[in-house]
């Protein structure tokens, strides 16, 4: 039987649901030789909530995701397993749940961007992400296994189609949804979709984890390097999706705005881990395809994020088809307005 949202997700502001992860916590710090010291704070999104828990060897976070984002866990543990020069090592993880406890992570890259807007220091952090997917890329069905949504070039297709069954997301003729136009314009594309996912699938590199919101609030800049956090949104897809989301968040995150040149630059800092089995042109004709084929993986990811009660969903439920319009955006990194 097919259960709804609200029968799916814990009630985060439930006093049991609050004292069962507050004793989890407490649990799993003492296991680490650490106690709680001050009064926990909170931050609730749809797609999870975040307790900012001081101790005594420093600050610590807790995460709950709901059911469309309870991959998070999993997949941070097996990322540190993999990586963990790359990303943040869980002091403790509840996969069942969806919990993560993890240590701070300093300040993020757009800290330091605040303070210097060179493009340089995303020139440095994009290979390092880059070697944590080609790390993945051997553990891409192994991910899929333990619940990271499947978005690789050969299953996309299949995806957008059902997402355009899905009209409860897609909002069809309501304000901030579809417009009956453009949904049946989606239809149409879809023989056109498909075609362009066989022939990025046909090139050959093989797919990774994803984070699919990679920006400069999602990276921290330490002394020891640049390590890649809040994995909500990621899935097993082929890995230049990555620079649809990082190359339009730096475009319109630096003052002036960046132009083609430069994003072209910082596209190539990217894409050189993979030049010792690919020439450069077929690189930038695969990551060329994955941008375009973007948006439907942002959209599922916007939808899975939203699987949730409560109202405070509706403030971002246009995300859903306001992603799947951008796949005829002219510019893949200026906004349709």
């Amino acid at each position: 039987m097919t259960t709804t949202p609200a029968e799916r997700s814990p009630d985060w502001s439930d006093e049991q649901w609050q004292v069962r992860a507050r004793s989890w916590v407490d649990a799993q710090l003492s296991l680490a030789g650490r106690r709680v010291t001050g009064l926990v704070e909170p931050r609730v999104r749809p797609w999870s909530l975040v307790w900012r828990v001081p101790t005594d060897d420093g600050t610590v976070w807790f995460k709950a995701n709901n059911p469309g984002t309870v991959h998070e866990a999993v997949l941070v543990e097996t990322l540190a397993e993999l990586t963990p020069e790359r990303v943040l090592t869980p002091i403790a993880v509840d996969r069942e749940q969806g919990w993560s406890l993890l240590p701070d992570g300093g300040e993020s890259l757009r800290d330091v961007l605040g303070r210097d807007p060179d493009l340089s220091h995303w020139e440095r952090a994009l290979p390092g992400y880059a070697a944590l997917q080609l790390a993945s890329a051997p553990r891409a069905d192994e991910l899929v296994a333990l619940g990271v949504p499947d978005h690789r070039p050969e299953v996309l297709a299949g995806l957008l189609a059902e997402l355009l069954d899905d009209h409860g997301a897609l909002l069809i003729g309501a304000e901030g949804g579809l417009s009956q136009d453009m949904y049946e314009r989606l239809r149409a594309e879809l023989p056109s979709y498909a075609e362009r996912c066989r022939r990025l699938a046909d090139i050959g590199i093989p797919a990774t984890v994803q984070h699919d919101d990679l920006h400069d609030g999602n990276v921290f800049a330490g002394t020891d390097g640049y390590r890649y956090f809040d994995w909500g949104d990621a899935s097993v897809a082929h890995p230049f999706g990555t620079l649809l989301v990082t190359l339009r968040s730096i475009r319109y995150a630096k003052k002036p705005a960046a132009d083609d040149t430069q994003l072209a630059r910082l596209r190539d800092a990217y894409l050189e881990a993979w030049t010792d089995g690919y020439d450069r042109r077929t690189l930038v004709e695969a990551a060329d395809l994955a941008i375009e084929l973007g948006p439907v993986s942002r959209s599922l990811s916007w939808r899975r994020a939203l699987d949730t009660p409560g109202e405070s969903r509706a403030e971002y439920a246009d995300a859903v088809p306001g992603w799947l319009e951008e796949i005829f955006a002219a510019d893949p990194f200026q906004p349709d307005s």
